[in-house]
């Protein structure tokens, strides 16, 4: 199992000081209003960007030390849109998720073809093997990409809202699947009645800085949507989970003060 930890990382004016910890197993939400750093930091993680200050170590080892391959062997990616102008079928979509693990000339043998079949039928796409993946649908695109992921046999997750565009059904399954997982896992959401179900804790971005941190309960307050989001809310536990809802008061937003929290 899988610890990730981020120390004082900064990217310029966009990321700032951010601490993070994702223990083994757990998955970790990153919240915050539009613009706050999430993907920044996100991308800091996987490698697109690198950091100008602080540190992201994975078991310890520092990310930026690690080539891409080596990188990408440790970490699986759901970006937030996937490519859609390559005519590959689902099969060979996934099947690239085993690049990290070969090299360049190598082609795919029984075991990677193995792992390929594994992964798709783990998400439940294992009949759409031979589609075209511009074909399909945006929960189906999700699913091949979160086994994409899992064919690189990742220690880390890093999701970058993967609910987007998606209906509410294929909101849950996508969530559903990657909480059932067993990996570490560390995703940006913007629905925060969805953070507060599927996620273990909340790093509440801001500006570019973590302004909180902790469980969906001890993070999402009225308090504090009403400085990081001005907006007013009423936060209760929901009468079956527990888990904390987030109900929003009708009315127009309100001025957000220079520095939230």
């Amino acid at each position: 199992m899988t610890e990730l930890r981020l120390q004082r990382l900064s990217y310029g004016t966009r990321l700032r000081d951010a601490d993070l910890t994702a223990r083994p197993g757990e998955t970790v939400g990153l919240v915050g209003p539009n613009g706050s750093g999430k993907t920044t930091l996100l991308r800091c993680v996987y490698g697109t960007l690198t950091p100008t200050a602080g540190r992201a170590l994975l078991d310890g080892d520092d990310l930026t030390a690690l080539g891409p391959k080596a990188r990408a062997r440790r970490i699986g990616v759901v970006p937030q849109e996937g490519a859609t102008e390559f005519e590959l079928t689902v099969r060979e979509l996934v099947a690239l998720g085993r690049s990290p693990h070969k090299r360049f000339w190598e082609g795919d043998d029984a075991s990677d073809l193995a792992r390929t079949e594994a992964a798709l039928a783990r998400v439940g796409i294992a009949e759409l093997a031979d589609r075209p993946y511009p074909t399909l649908s945006g929960g189906e695109r999700q699913r091949a990409l979160v086994a994409r992921a899992l064919v690189q046999e990742p220690a880390l997750l890093v999701l970058d809202e993967p609910t987007n565009h998606l209906d509410i059904r294929y909101q849950l399954e996508v969530l559903c699947l990657v909480s059932e997982l067993g990996t570490t896992n560390l995703l940006a959401l913007h629905d925060l009645n969805l953070a507060a179900a599927y996620c273990d804790r909340l790093v509440v971005l801001e500006r570019g800085r973590v302004v909180a941190e902790g469980t969906p309960a001890d993070v999402l307050t009225s308090a504090l949507l009403r400085a990081v989001y001005g907006v007013e809310a009423e936060v209760i536990p929901h009468p079956r989970t527990g888990t904390p809802t987030v109900f929003y008061l009708p009315g127009p937003p309100l001025e957000r003060e220079p520095s939230a929290m």
